[in-house]
């Protein structure tokens, strides 16, 4: 994008409309990171709660050594839960480990199940089994859609020891949390894991027998492949 371009959005981004700086923002999706961050700081503290909550989005997606203090800045200081949740699942984009602890630590004692969600979401996309306790522990909400999350970031961080634990949602009354354990289970190559996914296959949901079925087939693609890596090795 040209100098003019840019000058072009960065007034854009002054605008006092709230729906230009939002279509400004969206454009930025076409610009080098580099370009994009130092504009799209421009509205971190936007008045608008919806220019503010894309910026921060943004921030996970353009990514450049800045964004992690900038994103840690706002899960700490941002007073609104909605754009803290952002913040939360941006830094899971960013996949650096240094956000682990601050998002440890947001998931504790943050009051919000929003941003416990997003949380959740973010440490398994940080893939750091140091994630464990925490995500176990939100298998004991209230909300469901922690248990979903907490679920699949098991599954994302190889969390074999956690199987028994998950397994308790093999009957779960929400077909998304049987279809989350169904897609973190072909994560988790264990016998355990076998069985309850040939359970799961059968599955009045369409949706979680087929995520069950590809699961199956992933678990038992990867025994296959061991198996004839043994072999050849003995």
């Amino acid at each position: 994008m040209s100098a003019m371009d840019l000058a072009q959005l960065a007034r854009q981004l002054e605008s006092e409309q709230s729906r230009d700086r939002l279509i400004a923002l969206a454009s930025l999706r076409d610009v080098e990171a580099e370009d994009a961050v130092p504009l799209i700081k421009k509205v971190l503290a936007d008045e608008s709660i919806q220019v503010r909550s894309m910026a921060v989005f943004a921030l996970g997606i353009k990514q450049t050594p800045e964004c992690l203090p900038l994103l840690l800045e706002v899960l700490e200081t941002e007073d609104d839960y909605g754009i803290r949740a952002s913040a939360a699942g941006a830094l899971g984009y960013l996949q650096d480990e240094q956000a682990l602890e601050p998002l440890l630590r947001v998931f504790y004692e943050d009051t919000s199940w929003l941003v416990r969600f997003s949380a959740a979401v973010a440490l398994g996309n940080l893939q750091n089994a140091r994630a464990r306790d925490a995500l176990i522990q939100a298998l004991d909400s209230e909300e469901v859609l922690l248990h979903q999350a907490a679920i699949a970031a098991l599954g994302e961080i190889g969390a074999i020891d956690a199987v028994d634990q998950i397994l308790r949602f093999v009957a779960a009354e929400d077909w998304l949390v049987r279809q989350r354990l169904a897609e973190a289970l072909g994560k988790l190559p264990c016998d355990k894991a076998l069985s309850a996914l040939r359970y799961l296959v059968k599955d009045s949901h369409p949706q979680v027998s087929a995520a069950a079925e590809h699961a199956l087939q992933q678990l038992e693609l990867g025994t296959t492949a061991q198996s004839e890596s043994d072999d050849f090795l003995v």
